[in-house]
């Protein structure tokens, strides 16, 4: 069949992409290039802006159509660190011995560009029975509060709806095609700040340590394992990550500290489950120490679990076709956009190989891109056929 449009080079398009400097929330071109290239391929294109940051909604087909097959991704990426440790500009877009060098090589502009190419191809080559769309934000490493939320709630009062999605983050530890993301684990983050009595460290009895005080909460959090992990999850985790209280002088009793814990969970909890867990174990060391414990929750994601099915089953079907391998099913790593999308739609991630991200010399193999592409445009036909 001979197309009338040559295919959307992906390899080219995310060096574009990394060319934009779109460090969160600046927006740096990455969107506009690619409204462009929807735009000329028949997309309905609306930016959905919120906040400051810039967000990029695109539709084949018509609204309300009977299925709709959605692709979300982000084009913004985290700060490029110490510029003169990197071996080639970090937004020069290099391609060397068959590497393609820069901030946001893995995650996630390659992604969005194999996605973009893969459904601009898809709707030119055979337009399908139904919506093809995409949900990019330009604010997923930041606060991710204006991004794909943003978004979900623009479509909410729109009406559009993406009947499944799939969302393009890199979900490969070491191999193209070996792991896709059916969950995640929830996240949250709990501050504590002690107030005690200040006192001369002569003379421990006239004082309250909030130090103290922390110290017994922190050994009580981590006394036991939150859990054994669940059918599909790994146990829950929870650090320390920092206690403090900014005393310069040795001999004195301080009057206030802090502490901080980030706490990673399964599908055995919910964010208001283990703040009730953790303002249990504040209050029984109030009590015990007579040191007031103050808590700031501030909770990322529940975690969610999109259960074995169809939509996992298409995605592993074409990676396996594609790539020779049936990638696993896995609800490992940090958080994504998807705890968002999953209140919307059905939602599994799958994308390259992510081992150089947000690292100095972030880089990806261009053959991963292409795959990457053939992955996604077959993930499309399956679906519509």
């Amino acid at each position: 069949m001979t197309l009338s449009h040559p295919p959307v080079d992906p390899v080219q398009l995310t060096a574009d992409l990394i060319r934009c400097a779109s460090v969160t929330p600046v927006e740096g071109g990455a969107l506009q290039l690619l409204e462009g290239l929807l735009s000329g391929a028949g997309f309905t294109c609306t930016r959905v802006d919120r906040g400051g940051v810039a967000n990029l909604y695109a539709r084949w087909g018509a609204r309300g159509a009977n299925r709709s097959f959605g692709f979300n991704g982000h084009t913004d990426v985290v700060p490029v660190g110490d510029a003169s440790a990197w071996t080639h500009d970090p937004f020069g877009g290099e391609i060397i011995d068959g590497v393609l060098w820069g901030r946001g090589a893995t995650d996630m502009k390659s992604g969005v560009a194999a996605f973009a190419a893969a459904a601009v191809d898809f709707v030119r080559e055979t337009p399908p029975d139904g919506a093809v769309i995409l949900a990019i934000t330009g604010d997923e490493e930041g606060d991710a509060e204006h991004g794909t939320v943003a978004l979900l709630d623009w479509m909410a009062a729109q009406g559009e709806r993406m009947t499944d999605c799939l969302v393009g983050e890199p979900t490969c530890p070491n191999e193209m095609g070996e792991m896709m993301k059916i969950g995640r684990r929830g996240s949250m983050t709990c501050w504590f700040t002690a107030h005690g009595v200040q006192g001369h460290s002569a003379y421990p009895h006239r004082a309250k340590n909030p130090m103290s005080a922390l110290v017994r909460l922190m050994t009580r959090l981590e006394a036991a394992p939150l859990d054994a992990g669940t059918e599909h999850f790994d146990a829950s985790t929870l650090a320390i990550t920092t206690i403090d209280c900014g005393n310069p002088a040795n001999n004195v009793i301080p009057a206030r500290g802090t502490a901080t814990v980030n706490i990673r969970f399964n599908d055995a909890h919910s964010g208001e489950s283990l703040t009730a867990w953790l303002t249990g174990h504040a209050q029984a060391v109030e009590a015990e120490t007579g040191v007031r414990i103050e808590m700031r929750v501030q909770i990322s994601g529940e975690s969610f679990l999109t259960p074995p099915g169809d939509l996992s089953g298409l995605i592993a079907d074409a990676v396996e076709a594609e790539l020779g391998r049936r990638p696993e099913y896995s609800t490992s790593g940090g958080t994504s956009d998807a705890r968002f999308v999953k209140n919307h739609c059905p939602v599994v991630e799958f994308g390259l190989v992510g081992k150089t991200m947000h690292q100095v010399d972030e880089r990806v193999e261009v053959a991963q891109i292409v795959q990457l592409k053939s992955i996604y445009s077959r993930i499309l036909r399956d679906y519509f056929a």
